[in-house]
């Protein structure tokens, strides 16, 4: 997920409007990153803004963006979150990951074998090998797999910043109230319903979003998150789903 790189990116680009073109400036002219060759920066940037986007007007990274420096334990799953909105093979191994119990062990060939099903003849065996080797990163460096050699299922940091997002990307495909609360994006918390409820709540007393429970009816809403068109556009789509 290069979570490192990204800390240190945002942390050196603070305007909430920076543009595809400022963080590239910090990127490749700044080198924030510290990076040794221009070819290095560059890649890195590629590499980025690939994983993010990195670019405010983009609904997804603009809602990073606001909830990044709000605590450093909800960076791992923001970056996991938004790395499997963008990246699609990363997202096909989600229900596999996801799905094993707490403690679970999740093997390299286990993965392989995962995504050599999915896309057959499509990868060489060395790339799905490495494929593999890097999900295993990304699930890991977010806390949902521990372990070095041995990676088991474990509990990510839940927190109002990261229940925040993930109920937006879930807001973006359509969910409102109680469905909002059954994603898959929630589930990557590993948490109850309760609990959800309860984080669901502490953000809405933070501003995170809007969240009203009564009478066992949920609304859930995100004011700010989205331009008008975005918004009409958000609807539209909805219906069709």
């Amino acid at each position: 997920m290069m979570l490192d790189d990204m800390r240190t990116l945002l942390a050196h680009t603070q305007a909430a409007d920076a543009g595809r073109a400022d963080y590239a400036t910090a990127i490749v002219a700044d080198n924030v990153l510290g990076k040794s060759t221009k070819k290095a920066r560059e890649l890195a940037l590629r590499y980025l803004g690939a994983l993010y986007g990195l670019d405010s007007s983009n609904a997804v990274f603009r809602a990073l963006r606001r909830l990044w420096p709000l605590d450093e334990s909800a960076q791992p799953v923001l970056a996991l979150a938004i790395a499997l909105a963008r990246d699609p093979l990363l997202r096909s191994t989600q229900g596999f990951v996801v799905a094993q119990p707490q403690g679970g062990l999740v093997t390299r060939g286990e993965v392989e074998a995962l995504l050599s099903s999915i896309y057959p003849d499509r990868f060489t065996a060395a790339s799905i090998k490495s494929f593999a080797q890097n999900v295993l990163g990304t699930w890991t460096a977010a806390g949902v797999l521990v372990g070095h050699r041995r990676k088991t299922r474990s509990t990510p940091t839940a927190s109002p910043a990261t229940i925040a997002f993930l109920m937006f990307l879930g807001y973006l495909e359509g969910r409102t109230g109680q469905r909002l609360f059954s994603s898959e994006w929630v589930r990557l918390l590993g948490v109850s319903i309760d609990e959800l409820e309860a984080l669901a709540s502490s953000a809405s007393h933070r501003g995170l979003l809007l969240f009203m429970n009564a009478g066992g009816v949920k609304e859930v809403r995100f004011p700010g998150y989205l331009t008008p068109e975005e918004e009409r556009i958000r609807q539209e789509a909805s219906h069709v789903i």
